[in-house]
């Protein structure tokens, strides 16, 4: 019996991979039933608005008669698309600028060190809505926003990866060879910070994805016309003192089980590749 109980015990490692496995399903079930559901779901049906949760309507419906489940799923797939557009413009920005800052010299180093601390000064909020408002909003400007505003906490990373495997006896026997810095870095280094590159570009999404959906709901993010969860939450407000609860609980519910989702995936994948704890 003891035998038994401890081969069904998983270790570190096992449920890490099933933790990601687990994380995943429900992102392609999100990303899947987007592309299932029905359009018709989302047209208006005035004699079928404002009903309360049911097996027709497991979300309820608004008060143009609109599927809310479908709304929903649509609404995340859109966030999610634009959260992972808008990382991966950030993550990039991390890669290059951590990169230079530890290749191109000391006075390049403390340039972008500063700019670094500079934003991770200020809230990236509102940072994010103030380049939102400068580049007119909509999609562009919610892209734009967060690529240029979380890039600091991954580029500080990258930097000290660099720094460290910058000192290796491989790199300097390298550069005593007559390598030159950029083909040590793009043949040696680069290699080596996929796996915090990745990790990094998957914990920015849940931010990415949270701001997205705040500077739409105040009105400086996506277009009305698009089905996000933001735009979603925003016209709910006016629906909420009426009793129709449903409009915001369960688009909010959602969003924060991506969140989550996309943090899991995250940090198990961390855990996963870091050497000290993947064997344990």
């Amino acid at each position: 019996m003891k035998q038994l109980f401890c081969g069904l015990v998983l270790n570190r490692r096992q449920r890490t991979l099933f933790y990601i496995v687990l994380a995943s399903f429900i992102l392609l079930s999100v990303l899947a039933g987007a592309g299932l559901l029905s359009a018709e779901r989302l047209a208006t049906n005035l004699p079928a608005r404002n009903a309360a949760p049911s097996f027709d309507h497991l979300f309820g419906t608004d008060w143009l008669g609109r599927d809310m489940f479908t709304r929903t799923i649509k609404g995340l797939t859109v966030s999610i698309g634009v959260g992972m557009l808008a990382a991966g413009c950030s993550a990039i920005i991390s890669l290059v600028l951590g990169l230079i800052a530890a290749i191109m010299g000391k006075t390049v180093d403390r340039i972008i060190s500063w700019f670094i601390d500079l934003f991770l000064s200020v809230p990236h909020l509102v940072s994010l809505i103030l380049i939102a408002f400068a580049v007119g909003g909509g999609f562009k400007g919610v892209v734009l926003g967060i690529a240029f505003t979380h890039w600091p906490s991954l580029a500080r990373v990258i930097r000290a990866e660099v720094l460290q495997l910058r000192g290796a006896e491989y790199v300097q026997i390298s550069r005593r060879l007559g390598k030159s810095r950029w083909w040590v870095a793009t043949r040696h280094i680069l290699p080596h910070l996929f796996p915090q590159f990745i990790v990094g570009l998957l914990l920015l999404f849940p931010h990415a994805i949270l701001h997205e959906a705040a500077i739409t709901f105040i009105g400086l993010g996506l277009s009305p016309h698009q089905p996000a969860i933001g735009i979603i939450l925003s016209e709910s407000m006016r629906y909420l003192s009426s009793g129709m609860w449903w409009l915001a609980f369960f688009p909010g519910l959602s969003l924060l089980l991506i969140v989550r989702t996309f943090d899991v995936i995250g940090e198990n994948l961390r855990i996963l590749i870091d050497p000290h704890q993947a064997h344990q």
